[in-house]
């Protein structure tokens, strides 16, 4: 018995630290991807949200978390026309249960290219800092006009929520 519960363990520990590899992905949003049942969180970044608004140079309103993911899925579509495979590297798991990893189409850096482009962020890492900054200095992505970082965005949205439940309580 202990020997097949050391093998489970052992299988465990080795299994997170393989990486996953794809042809096939679904791009949920401009940080977060599902390969099969996994759900994957690109590690080190955070794109605008799904429904966030950011502004242009010209203070127009433009739906940045769709631009965000339509530029990953870009970088995916790309990949799997020239036939290279997405690889994602694990490792950690979040508060959701997914995976955090480090993604790449063949030897391009996803998370790296979502920073370099202005459609993400750093977050909760130094690993693209520089990348930001420069994405900030050429003006580009988000970076081309005014925006809220997304971990602002997510706050602010769950005030929001808990506001109006309130307001929901009081009129019962």
């Amino acid at each position: 018995m202990k020997k097949v519960v050391i093998f489970f363990c052992i299988f465990a520990i080795v299994s997170l630290g393989q990486t996953l590899a794809a042809l096939k992905i679904k791009v949920v949003d401009g940080d977060s991807l599902e390969i099969g049942t996994r759900r994957i969180r690109l590690l080190g970044i955070d794109a605008p949200e799904y429904m966030q608004k950011c502004y242009n140079k010209e203070d127009l309103a433009y739906d940045c978390g769709l631009a965000a993911k339509d530029f990953l899925q870009e970088l995916v579509d790309q990949a799997q026309s020239e036939k290279r495979k997405i690889k994602c590297v694990p490792q950690d798991v979040d508060r959701y249960k997914r995976e955090l990893c480090v993604c790449y189409a063949g030897d391009v850096n996803l998370n790296l290219q979502m920073v370099k482009s202005g459609w993400a962020v750093s977050y909760k890492s130094d690993a693209y800092h520089k990348l930001e900054k420069r994405a900030k200095k050429r003006g580009v992505g988000i970076w081309q006009g005014k925006f809220m970082r997304p971990e602002f965005y997510r706050a602010l949205h769950r005030e929001r929520e808990k506001e109006q439940q309130k307001e929901k309580n009081i009129v019962k």
